[in-house]
């Protein structure tokens, strides 16, 4: 679960990081904010846009388990770990 928020995290982050490396192309302080506030907003709804799109696609590409699920348990003195029938 951990891995999964990171990643949304990083999307989100991701349009700053691009419009931060425009900038220095640009040759100009990416820690200037005169050059931030006019795309701030913008940047943010870009960001949750592409991490509720990821969270959407995941969620319908990720596999689905058929049939019910049999817990791990003891069988001949040997410990059975838990799948799906």
């Amino acid at each position: 679960m951990l891995r999964t928020l990171i990643e949304e995290f990083l999307l989100f982050v991701l349009p700053f990081c691009i419009f931060a490396g425009y900038l220095v192309i640009r040759r100009r302080n990416p820690l200037d904010v005169e050059h931030w506030s006019p795309h701030l907003f913008l940047l943010s709804v870009v960001g949750m846009v592409m991490a509720i799109g990821f969270f959407i696609v995941a969620g319908w590409v990720s596999p689905r388990h058929q049939g019910a699920y049999e817990p791990p348990h003891m069988e001949n003195g040997v410990l059975v770990p838990g799948r799906f029938k």
